[in-house]
């Protein structure tokens, strides 16, 4: 018998994988970036839909296997892409596509998870978007090695350093080499 792995999760992307099955892209908490497929959740009526959407975030169940990790079972925790505003979504993709970029295999670091996790929290809370994804963005990169400048204390002092803190960013995408 399969060892069972039970994490919370945000669905960062969803591509179909067959006639009913979709593959998920999960950033977890303990177990890193996990590619995963879900079966029949393409299906109309399918009950884990609503908790594999896209940003969602659900406590998930995964399974590894010898083609890989299945999805065995999911629960909605925050609808993210619900309670974000309609203008603040393309914001929250492009951080979710920047995290897909840079998150190579299974890197266990609760800082990736955090700092998405506080970056939707405070886009549905429509705190400053700006100065949140430049935070965001920054955590990213220095969880990963890419950025070793101090992070700013709150969203204020992100918006105040805007400048800097973009040219940072953009050398630690540049340092990444993808």
């Amino acid at each position: 018998m399969r060892h069972k792995y039970a994490t919370r999760a945000i669905v960062l992307g969803r591509s179909p994988a067959g006639e009913a099955n979709a593959s998920l892209a999960l950033l977890t908490r303990e177990l890193g970036l996990v590619r995963a497929r879900a079966q029949g959740l393409r299906k109309s009526g399918a009950k884990l839909a609503p908790a594999l959407a896209t940003l969602a975030e659900s406590e998930v169940i995964l399974v590894r296997g010898a083609e890989g990790w299945r999805l065995a079972g999911a629960a909605l925790v925050e609808p993210w892409f619900g309670r974000i505003p309609a203008r603040e979504r393309e914001r929250a993709g492009r951080l979710a596509a920047l995290s897909l970029r840079l998150i190579s295999g299974e890197v266990a670091d609760e800082r990736l998870f955090d700092a998405l996790a506080a970056f939707l929290a405070a886009l549905a809370a429509e705190e400053d978007a700006d100065a949140a994804e430049i935070r965001a963005a920054l955590a990213l990169l220095a969880a990963l090695g890419l950025d070793a400048g101090e992070l700013p204390a709150d969203l204020e002092r992100a918006a105040s350093g805007r400048a800097s803190y973009i040219s940072r960013i953009n050398r630690g995408i540049e340092a990444s080499g993808l």
